[in-house]
């Protein structure tokens, strides 16, 4: 018998004969690292490093990869009473040098302890490190003394505006500063910079050959790298390459209802109902009225988001990745006929909705890594408006909120809502729009779901 035959002659697939892509529907997320890893910083005060620092923890975070930011500053904070001035920083006073030490010899035990716990799998040393004898220590412990890999960040910056501009945005709110005006701050900070640049050493293939490290110019004009090594580092450098301080606002918003909306179906490519066709031209109104400097407008494939974008005047790209969760086998249906016909999945969904793959589909995990080059050139670009679809929109503000694989399916996305992000110092403001059209509210809240142990909790679809 042929191939296509027998093909002919299969069972139609049921929910406990369904072949899924092999990887497990349930369980922890997948582990890219098979060492724990050390990023430390280096540089001079306010060039950036913990906006560094704790953007690429959100990433590394965002793709599955558990990181935690130690932050220097804050164990010296603890180890000391109230800041008094820069003096504090004085290369020749003793008594602080020895505090500041010892501040970074603790952080770095309990950098070493995180990790080998078990925990934690990259860790982020937030500090100047801007001495060879400082960066030499910090080899020995990470390196040799507990064998994890370890790769420096430095991040240079020579252009004044770029430097006073961080110090009044981030440092006048430093809890070193409570009682202090602007000006008071600016003098300050710019003194304490003065005696670390005293004893600066920066990073060098020629003296510290045998570290791995790469060096960002004035906030990405420039990247050097320095004999990065393994996928996680990898990982590390093109991300850190891709993203800039420039002031920029992204819109994201899902499609206007669809006629699929009304029937309760999930996934398919249907067009618009007559009040998605209306928020479609409110949004085209919205976006003229902001009159956004060379604003793009990004889109998936899918009928429903092309159309809600139609009227926006704006250059317009098709993304393939923006395209909504692949629903497989249970694509078009409305939510009672999966309970009815796969109830064995539909239990499963609700047990972990995040790394539950629909059969012939994707996870809300899939997605995720679906959607890591669209972050990369959303965080390469200026302004932009994203019109996409509910779980991806979960995805891409857990990416921007900092929220967790247990929150993001959860995260509430309705529609004909416009949610406009600021990235901010060392985050992302989210102000909501609701354009005054009525739409259906595709949200499912938590179904009580029972445990083994008879106790109730709390889940969701």
């Amino acid at each position: 018998m042929s191939d296509r035959n027998s093909e002919m002659h299969y069972t139609p697939p049921t929910s406990d004969t369904i072949q899924t892509k092999p990887f497990p529907i349930r369980g922890e997320r997948a582990n890219f690292v098979n060492k724990p890893h050390v990023i430390a910083m280096v540089g001079l005060p306010a060039r950036g490093k913990t906006y560094i620092s704790k953007k690429l923890c959100r990433y590394l975070n965002w793709i599955g990869i558990n990181t935690k930011v130690f932050n220097l500053g804050e164990y010296r904070r603890h180890a000391t009473t109230a800041y008094k001035c820069h003096e504090f920083f004085r290369p020749d006073n003793i008594k602080a040098m020895a505090i500041r030490t010892q501040c970074a010899v603790d952080a770095l035990n309990d950098v070493c302890q995180w990790l080998e716990s078990g925990d934690g799998e990259v860790a982020v040393f937030d500090a100047t490190n801007s001495t060879i004898e400082r960066r030499e220590m910090i080899h020995n412990i990470v390196v040799k003394k507990m064998g994890f890999k370890l790769f420096f960040v430095e991040s240079v910056c020579d252009d004044p505006e770029i430097v006073e501009q961080n110090i009044m945005e981030v440092k006048v709110s430093s809890p070193d500063y409570a009682n202090m005006n602007k000006e008071e701050v600016l003098a300050d900070f710019m003194l304490r910079i003065e005696h670390y640049q005293e004893k600066y050493q920066a990073l060098d293939e020629s003296k510290e050959k045998d570290l791995s490290f790469m060096k960002i110019y004035n906030t990405g004009e420039k990247v050097l790298v320095y004999k990065h090594e393994g996928h996680i580092q990898s990982r590390i450098v093109y991300y850190l390459m891709n993203i800039h301080i420039v002031p920029r606002t992204i819109y994201l918003t899902r499609h206007g209802e669809s006629s699929m909306n009304l029937d309760g179906r999930i996934g398919g490519d249907s067009d618009l109902s007559d009040r998605g066709r209306s928020y479609a031209k409110a949004l085209a109104e919205y976006i003229e009225e902001q009159d956004i400097q060379g604003l793009r407008v990004w889109t998936s494939w899918l009928q429903r988001t092309i159309q809600t974008a139609a009227g926006v005047n704006a250059p317009q790209e098709r993304w393939k990745a923006l395209n909504e969760i692949d629903a497989g086998i249970c694509e078009e249906m409305t939510y009672e006929e999966i309970s009815s016909k796969y109830p064995t999945d539909f239990a499963a969904r609700d047990q972990n909705k995040f790394s539950y793959r629909y059969p012939r589909g994707e996870s809300y995990e899939d997605l995720v890594a679906r959607l890591e080059p669209v972050i990369m050139e959303l965080e390469r670009q200026g302004n932009v408006l994203v019109v996409t679809h509910q779980a991806v929109l979960r995805c891409l503000l857990a990416y921007f909120l900092d929220k967790s694989a247990d929150e993001l399916p959860y995260l509430q996305v309705p529609l004909h809502v416009i949610m406009k992000l600021t990235p901010v110092a060392y985050g992302c403001k989210v102000e909501r729009i609701r354009l005054p059209i009525d739409a259906v509210d595709t949200h499912r809240p938590k179904p009580k779901v029972e445990n083994n142990d008879n106790t109730i909790v709390n889940n969701s679809y």
